[in-house]
């Protein structure tokens, strides 16, 4: 199977299975507990059917929208992810170039191994950044003003990662803190070499942005996971986030947004947007997926905010689907980090393309030039 052979979700997860170690490809693809919100996430939108409208004038189409007072080229961008380093020795650099050349928006992750400085410096295409909240506020103050002297365009605050969630494959696979590493997955870095070869001959593995600052390390996975849990603040409250908004002054958005009462306290604090994410199911088990909630999520909060459904999405119809439920833009997690892992840089060109090129198809055969013809008139629910 071969980069070419990919024309889908699928196919891009079974090529990245068969080049990551197995600790690695589960790292992505398991969730937490018994995984049923990470599945429920995409089952979703199987809850609605989209109703197509004929004889529309479809001579100019525009797959277009503004989200963070940016121009994007498609209503679909890359969401943060940590350490992408450890699927695709480019990393971070292959995605925000793959996002530049789809002409929409990447997005930059606190536990990113490239730093804010180097990826502001990619392209000039729409560029946000993930922050948490540290125990010390003065490392979080420091991000924010490198964010604002590297010129990103928005700050993206999540809140849905106080604990980590019971990721169970990560403990089969021993990809725990301490790592406890089982026979089989000790074989099977063992038998990918060219995974290995890759890693110990790129750039040193570390985070990138809090390197400097963080004397525990931060240089393996395991010392990653040893500075969450040290360095995250769980007390964080409203009014922290609210601080934050207050010293960036642009775009702001908060992600993790689950109820409708949490969407209007965001839009209160002064956010601009928000990101009804449940962290692709990796957290609390048993959550909603972002697509029960957005119809209810919109209705309240629709006219004050720009509104991201963030989790689950795989097809070019999944994005039109919940644009239609009121969503300005849509994000991918896994969705390009199988393709990275797959193929780098070009393998996640190619998905994006193909998110693209299905966006368009499925707009025509719904009768639909341009994403602001979408409304909730064209789906129904079917269970």
């Amino acid at each position: 199977m071969s980069m070419q052979d990919c024309y889908n979700f699928q196919d891009f997860r079974r090529l990245a299975k068969r080049r990551l170690p197995a600790p690695l490809f589960h790292y992505i693809d398991g969730a937490a507990d018994d995984e049923w919100t990470a599945k429920r996430n995409t089952e979703a939108f199987n809850s609605v059917a989209l109703i197509p409208n004929a004889l529309a004038d479809l001579s100019h189409l525009d797959l277009s929208t503004t989200l963070f007072g940016r121009k994007l080229a498609m209503p679909l961008f890359c969401a943060p992810t940590g350490m992408t380093r450890l699927f695709h020795p480019e990393g971070e650099y292959a995605v925000a170039r793959a996002a530049a050349q789809a002409g929409t928006l990447y997005s930059l992750s606190t536990l990113s191994t490239v730093s804010i400085e180097n990826i502001g410096k990619v392209s000039d295409q729409p560029k946000m950044f993930q922050i948490y909240i540290h125990k010390d506020r003065g490392l979080t103050h420091e991000l924010v003003e490198r964010c604002q002297l590297a010129q990103f365009d928005a700050l993206c605050l999540t809140v849905d990662t106080l604990v980590a969630g019971n990721r169970e494959r990560d403990r089969r696979t021993g990809l725990v803190m301490p790592p406890h590493l089982t026979l089989q997955s000790m074989l099977s870095f063992a038998l990918h070499p060219r995974w290995a070869y890759h890693y110990l001959r790129s750039e040193k593995f570390q985070l990138a942005n809090v390197a400097d600052r963080i004397s525990t390390g931060t240089d393996s996975l395991v010392s990653v996971m040893n500075y969450v849990n040290s360095q995250f603040d769980r007390t964080v409250v409203w009014k922290d986030a609210e601080a934050i908004i207050a010293q960036w002054n642009q775009p702001f958005a908060i992600k993790g947004i689950m109820s409708v009462e949490d969407a209007k306290r965001a839009a209160d604090i002064g956010a601009s947007a928000i990101m009804i994410s449940n962290h692709g199911g990796r957290q609390l088990d048993g959550c909603a997926a972002p697509f029960d909630m957005l119809p209810r999520i919109a209705d309240a909060v629709g006219d004050r905010l720009e509104i991201i459904l963030d989790g689950g999405i795989r097809r070019g119809s999944h994005v039109l689907k919940a644009l239609a439920a009121g969503a300005k833009a849509c994000s991918i997690g896994r969705s390009y980090l199988f393709p990275l892992a797959a193929g780098g840089q070009i393998g996640v060109e190619r998905a994006l393309t193909l998110f693209r090129d299905e966006i368009e198809r499925d707009m025509i055969l719904m009768g639909c030039a341009s994403l602001r013809d979408l409304s909730s008139e064209q789906f129904m629910r079917v269970q």
